[in-house]
C-alpha cells in the first residue's frame, strides 16, 4: 500500500469494496515499515503478531461501511498505555513495561476498528524537540536523513511523512506535535486542553500535555479528531462540552472568517521563506472571501518563560514516581 496518494476515505473504499482486506492492509503497513524504518528509526515496537491478529478478527466481522476507521492500521506514540503492549516513553526506566489497560483516546479508536501496528519513537518522557533525546534510537527526517524530525512526537510525523502508516497519534505539549509535523510535512494538531482525554497518557506537564492526531491531510485528522475528543470520566480535565463534527465544515469555505495574523508572529528571526509563504497564503484567504487583519499578542515575548517555569515543576513532581522500585530500573550502587 502505497500512502503517499491515499487518505483513510480513499483506503476505506478498498477495503468496503472488498479490493483489498484489512488483514492485507496491515501486511503491506508492516511491510512498510520493515522496508523504510531502517534508516528512518521511527517506531521503537512494531507489534506484527498483534496487528495481523487484530486485522483478522476486524475481517471476520465485517468492514463497517459507515465508519472511516475500521480496519485502519495506525501509530502510536509510545508514552500512551496499550495493554499488553510494551510502553516505554523512551525511557530505559520503562523498558519492559507492559500496560495493563489502554488509553482512552486509543482505547476509542480500537473500539471503532483501528489496528495498532506500533508504538513510535519520542523525546524520553516527550521533552525534547528533535527525537535525538530517545533512549533507544534516533529517528531521522525521511525528507533528509540527516536532518531531524523534530519532537517530541519525531517517531509518529516521521513515520506518517515516510508512508510506513496512514496516520498515527502524538501528544503535545509546548510543540511536540505541532513542531514536527511541521518538519515533515505532514498535518499535527494539538487539540484545545481538555478536548482529549489525558488518561493513559504518561505525563509531563499536567496542564499543558494533549494527544491529538498526526495525518497526511487536514479531513484525516478531522476524522480521527472525532473519533478520540470528548468527555472521559477518568480525566476530570476533560470537557464536558458537546463534540462537534470536525468534518462538518472542511468544504464550506472561509468566506466571511476573520483571520488574524499575530505580529509578533512575524518578528526577527523568523526565516523569510517562511514569511512570505505565510503572508502568500493570507493572500489566498482573502481572495476566498476571508477578511485577514494584523493582530497584537503582547504577551507572546513571556510565554516561552513561562512555559519551562510550568513544565519544569509539573514534570519534577509527574517524573518522581519512577523511582526505580515501583517502576522500571535502579542503580545498584547510589548511595
Amino acid at each position: 500500500m502505497n500512502y503517499f496518494d491515499q487518505s483513510l476515505s480513499s483506503i476505506h473504499e478498498q477495503l468496503v469494496n472488498k479490493e483489498i482486506s484489512a488483514k492485507d492492509l496491515t501486511q503491506q503497513t508492516l511491510d512498510n515499515i520493515k522496508s523504510v524504518d531502517g534508516d528512518i528509526n521511527a517506531f521503537i515496537t512494531v507489534d506484527e503478531d498483534g496487528a495481523l491478529k487484530k486485522a483478522q478478527a476486524v475481517d471476520e466481522k465485517g468492514i463497517d461501511a459507515e465508519n472511516l476507521l475500521s480496519g485502519m492500521p495506525i501509530a502510536i506514540k509510545d508514552n500512551m498505555v496499550t495493554k499488553g503492549l510494551k510502553t516505554t516513553a523512551a525511557s530505559k526506566i520503562l523498558e519492559n513495561f507492559k500496560p495493563i489497560y489502554d488509553a482512552t483516546a486509543v482505547e476509542k479508536l480500537n473500539d471503532l476498528g483501528t489496528i495498532t501496528v506500533g508504538k513510535t519513537n519520542m523525546d524520553e518522557f516527550a521533552m525534547g524537540g528533535s527525537t535525538e533525546n530517545s533512549a533507544f534510537k534516533i529517528t531521522h527526517n525521511p525528507w533528509d536523513t540527516t536532518k531531524v524530525p523534530g519532537g517530541s512526537s519525531g517517531g509518529s510525523a516521521a513515520a506518517v511523512a515516510a508512508g510506513e502508516v496512514i496516520a498515527a497519534l502524538g501528544s503535545d505539549t509546548g510543540g511536540s506535535i505541532r513542531q514536527p509535523a511541521s518538519f515533515n510535512g505532514v498535518v499535527g494538531m494539538k487539540p484545545t486542553y481538555g478536548r482529549v482525554s489525558r488518561w493513559g497518557l504518561i505525563a509531563f506537564g499536567s496542564s499543558l500535555d494533549q494527544i491529538g492526531p498526526i495525518t497526511r491531510n487536514v479531513s484525516d485528522n478531522a476524522t480521527i479528531m472525532n473519533a478520540i475528543a470528548g468527555h472521559d470520566s477518568h480525566d476530570l480535565t476533560s470537557s464536558t462540552k458537546e463534540v462537534p463534527d470536525f468534518t462538518s465544515t472542511l468544504t464550506k469555505g472561509v468566506k466571511g472568517m476573520k483571520i488574524g495574523i499575530p505580529t509578533e508572529f512575524m518578528a526577527q528571526g523568523l526565516d523569510d521563506d517562511i514569511k512570505q509563504t505565510v503572508l502568500k497564503t493570507a493572500e489566498t484567504f482573502k481572495k476566498l472571501g476571508a477578511t485577514v487583519e494584523d493582530v497584537s499578542l503582547p504577551h507572546t515575548k513571556y510565554g516561552v518563560a513561562a512555559y519551562y517555569i510550568i513544565s519544569s515543576s509539573e514534570a519534577s513532581s509527574n517524573l518522581q514516581r519512577f523511582d526505580g522500585i515501583r517502576y522500571g530500573r535502579r542503580a545498584k550502587d547510589v548511595k
